[in-house]
């Protein structure tokens, strides 16, 4: 089922999950062990994320060597074994960076045959070093450039002309930033941004992590005033130890509110820590649920005992 049918579908919000892959070497049971845990909550559908590969340069005695590196594989596997395994629906992250035109086509074609329908379109982070995003040689540069590609698939256009070629069928989901992308200027530049990939045919967003309600809300009025009227799903994240109130900002650029800065300042243990960071992720739950949101997402890092106690509450 399309995320958006299940959007569509829903009499009461859901939750789904987001998980990132194993670094290379390891092996599927790092994504199935934490799943075993929580699919009994029944998540709706499961995020799989994409990490673009990169290069590093090492002298050997025939001179310098560019040596590709990819550290976390297999998206598109992980989403048939989920599909497989727990006959949940998986959704495929395709990103920009690091991947040309034709190889994202390729990927979208083997997706495509293995029945796997939604793809959530993103433009991906910067290769490791490099302060600004640089695009693949033939690759795309922005996230709405993806959208069109899937969209132009989904009319059977492909990248080059095939008679009587049959169309794909792809749910396309994409990133909203209630705090604006750090890249952006100014939030309703980035607001502007994200109509772009609405209107080039994004069928929902899903958020960044947030922690302030009034963010979340600030950013959906803003962003129907602008007449983005697609599903936007509010993305979540527990804060669940102390050494995250400096690393998650400077990461994700996200706002921590004081209130739980001080919870968490004056617990004594990393017990009561996470109780904070679990208590305040689910206030902001029955916030948003109040408000009206059709699920929410959560970020699990790929570890359930989080997201499993936050489940267990609702």
């Amino acid at each position: 089922m399309k995320v958006i049918d299940v959007i569509k579908n829903s009499s009461e919000p859901f939750f789904s999950l987001e998980f990132t892959p194993p670094a290379k070497g390891h092996g599927i049971k790092e994504i199935f062990e934490p799943l075993d845990r929580l699919v009994k909550y029944r998540p709706k559908f499961i995020n799989v994320t994409q990490h673009q590969p990169y290069a590093v340069y090492r002298e050997t005695d025939r001179g310098i060597e560019k040596i590709h590196r990819n550290k976390r594989p297999g998206t598109v596997g992980i989403c048939a074994s989920i599909k497989h395994r727990y006959n949940i629906e998986p959704v495929a992250h395709f990103i920009c960076g690091g991947f040309s035109v034709y190889e994202t086509e390729d990927a979208l074609i083997d997706l495509n045959y293995l029945g796997l329908q939604n793809i959530f379109a993103v433009r991906g982070d910067t290769q490791p070093g490099n302060k600004e995003f640089i695009p693949a040689e033939e690759g795309h540069r922005y996230s709405s450039n993806l959208v069109e590609q899937l969209v132009r698939m989904n009319r059977g256009e492909y990248l080059e002309p095939i008679d009587h070629a049959v169309p794909t069928d792809f749910c396309i989901g994409v990133a909203g930033y209630p705090e604006k992308h750090y890249e952006a200027p100014n939030f309703d530049k980035d607001l502007q941004n994200l109509k772009l990939k609405v209107d080039a045919g994004a069928d929902y967003i899903i958020t960044q992590m947030f922690f302030d309600f009034d963010l979340y809300k600030q950013f959906v009025e803003k962003a129907r005033e602008m007449g983005i009227t697609v599903p936007i799903l509010p993305g979540l994240k527990p804060l669940t130890s102390k050494k995250q109130l400096m690393v998650l900002p400077r990461e994700f650029h996200t706002h921590i509110p004081n209130q739980l800065v001080q919870k968490v300042e004056n617990s004594r243990t990393r017990e009561e820590i996470f109780k904070a960071g679990i208590d305040h992720t689910v206030q902001l739950i029955e916030k948003l649920m109040d408000f009206g949101v059709p699920g929410i997402h959560l970020f699990t890092m790929g570890r359930a005992k989080a997201a499993e106690e936050i489940l267990k509450r609702f």
